[in-house]
C-alpha cells in the first residue's frame, strides 16, 4: 500500500475552550492546516518541533517510541489538540519527533474520527461509511 495523504486542520484544544467560555475570539485559536499521512502502522498523532510551537502546545511528559526504521527515540507528548478532518474531528495528545519530516495521522486519531485506509482507493473514508458510528457504549449495552 502507498501512503495515503489527506489534508487535516490542527487546533490548539485548549484555545477552543477558551473561544465556548468567551475568553478569547474564534480568530486568536492557533490552528494550521496541512497535509499529514495517514500511517494505520502509527499509534499518535506525530508533529515536529515546529508544529507544537506553531500551535503554542505545552509538552505534558516524554514517551520512548519506535520508528519505523526499528530505531528508538525519545520523544514530548503534548496537551490536547483537535484534529479536524472533512466535518470529523477528534482530540488527542501529540508525539513530537525531533526531526519529523511527514506529519502522521496515526491509529489512534483515525479511531476517534472513526476512519479507516481504503486499500483500493487510497483515501480516507468512513469506516461506517458517511455516519460517525463510535463503539463506546458496546460494554453497556451488553450488561
Amino acid at each position: 500500500m502507498g501512503m495515503v495523504k489527506t489534508e487535516i486542520t490542527l487546533k490548539n484544544a485548549w484555545d477552543e475552550g477558551n473561544v465556548h467560555k468567551g475568553l478569547i475570539k474564534p480568530e486568536a485559536v492557533r490552528s494550521v492546516t496541512i497535509t499529514a499521512i495517514a500511517d494505520t502502522g502509527a499509534m499518535y498523532l506525530v508533529i515536529n518541533e515546529e508544529m507544537r510551537e506553531k500551535l503554542g502546545l505545552s509538552v505534558i511528559e516524554k514517551r520512548m517510541a519506535n520508528t519505523a526504521n526499528g530505531q528508538k527515540v525519545q520523544c514530548n507528548m503534548t496537551e490536547p489538540v483537535f484534529v479536524y478532518w472533512k466535518e470529523r474531528r477528534t482530540s488527542c495528545s501529540a508525539a513530537v519527533i525531533p526531526g519529523a519530516k511527514y506529519i502522521l495521522l496515526g491509529a489512534i486519531p483515525l479511531e476517534g474520527m472513526d476512519l479507516m485506509v481504503n486499500p483500493v482507493t487510497q483515501e480516507l473514508e468512513g469506516a461506517h461509511g458517511d455516519e460517525v458510528v463510535f463503539p463506546l457504549l458496546s460494554y453497556y449495552m451488553e450488561h
